[in-house]
């Protein structure tokens, strides 16, 4: 079967203030969207949460999963992406939807991003909820980036955060990454979502 450039793929907000609003994708297959069915189960459960929120999407791609956090009510949404492709469609998605105001696009790697807030004079903001998406064939991202957030907590997490890791079904994660352990697991399909949560 050919495959399909993901560029051509409908994507969608689901609910909220942009809901129905339609996003674009980066072009190719190294980029994959989180489902418009995955993202619905993801804010299930986050449904809570979200509301004022501050929501960090790390390895943003089109940034599909801030945008629906921004659209359900969250009061702010830090991207972080540095591939050229992905953050040129991330920039023309937050213009599409006229969003200027409680958004912030990091262009750099995650594991330099979360290391730029460990330091000693940290500026970052604390986070509710963090949500990661790296490619699933990059395992190593997986241990780096809940490594570092498992050790950044006290300038990158608030007390109550959530960090919630999509990646294959087959692929399994840790149960614990520094100060964060896990909480859930939710499978559909090929993919599956681990939720983590800080222990002190």
């Amino acid at each position: 079967m050919r495959a399909v450039p993901l560029c051509w793929l409908a994507m969608r907000i689901i609910a909220g203030t942009y809901r129905s609003r339609t996003l674009a994708a980066p072009p190719g297959m190294s980029t994959r969207p989180t489902s418009d069915r995955l993202r619905e189960t993801l804010f299930n459960v986050l449904a809570p949460r979200i509301q004022g929120a501050a929501f960090l999407d790390l390895y943003a791609g089109s940034g599909a999963v801030g945008l629906e956090a921004l659209s359900r009510g969250a009061a702010r949404v830090a991207f972080v992406e540095r591939a050229a492709a992905a953050l040129k469609v991330l920039d023309g998605n937050l213009a599409r939807l006229g969003i200027g105001e409680g958004v912030s696009v990091h262009r750099k790697s995650v594991s330099a991003f979360l290391r730029s807030v460990i330091g000693p004079n940290p500026r970052q903001e604390k986070n509710e909820v963090v949500f990661l998406d790296p490619p699933y064939d990059e395992a190593e991202e997986y241990s780096i980036a809940l490594e570092l957030l498992g050790g950044t907590t006290q300038t990158i997490l608030a007390p109550s955060a959530v960090v919630i890791a999509e990646h294959r079904r087959k692929s399994a994660l840790g149960e614990r990454y520094g100060s964060l352990r896990r909480t859930r697991l939710l499978e559909q399909g090929d993919a599956a979502l681990s939720f983590y949560a800080v222990q002190s």
